[in-house]
């Protein structure tokens, strides 16, 4: 019935009520740990040790590239050095082609002015003396110089001897006529200088029949 009052032993008092409320956990229900972690969180020094293994990694590829590098700047230096030895070889080996192929009128040029002859005119020989003198000196400047001769020692890697005469008044191995010049072009032989060299008395009786004392020639 409507204002009817529970039992005695029924009676529930509203603050017994939201103590009991308060008391009631449901079941399943995990404690969220005090201060906020959680099971998935790495453990303490893990990162530490990732950072660690990234750092020695891109060192490592560092070494590498810096290897590379050193090897290509060593392949490019030797490139361009074997560039520059094969381009001056070159220009060389072409110079030498040229001067060489010059030398049989500069020959010509030294024979008709040591032997002249009377009947041409001196103005003749004077201007063949010019043209000599400037293709002299342009094959000096490619680096032309004639090989000493007259007075010097035979030396079988700049001469070559084509006949003997007995020393004499000149001493043994020695140089006492020049029949062709020869020539170096910047300290490398072009063409050795045909000579005749001075051997000592004895030494050519020795060799009168078995051809000992003369020099050796250049074949």
């Amino acid at each position: 019935m409507l204002g009817s009052r529970p039992p005695a032993g029924m009676r529930y008092n509203q603050t017994d009520m939201e103590n009991e409320k308060e008391m009631i956990v449901p079941a399943g229900t995990p404690e969220e740990p005090a201060n906020g972690a959680t099971d998935a969180e790495a453990p303490p020094g893990a990162a530490a040790t990732d950072a660690a293994e990234m750092v020695a990694k891109l060192r490592a590829e560092k070494d590498v590239l810096h290897d590379r590098l050193l090897r290509k700047q060593a392949e490019l230096e030797n490139f361009r050095k074997r560039a520059q030895r094969e381009r001056e070889d070159f220009l060389q080996h072409a110079t030498a082609d040229l001067v060489r192929a010059l030398l049989p009128t500069l020959d010509g040029f030294d024979r008709a002015l040591q032997h002249r002859d009377a009947d041409v005119p001196e103005q003749f020989y004077q201007g063949m003396k010019l043209i000599h003198k400037e293709l002299t000196d342009v094959l000096t400047r490619a680096g032309l110089t004639p090989i000493e001769t007259l007075g010097k020692d035979f030396d079988p890697h700049l001469h070559q001897a084509v006949e003997t005469v007995e020393a004499g008044e000149h001493r043994d191995q020695e140089i006492v006529e020049e029949l062709q010049r020869g020539y170096k072009l910047k300290q490398r032989l072009l063409r050795p200088a045909i000579v005749k060299v001075a051997v000592a008395s004895h030494a050519g009786a020795a060799g009168a029949g078995d051809g000992e004392g003369k020099p050796e020639g250049r074949r």
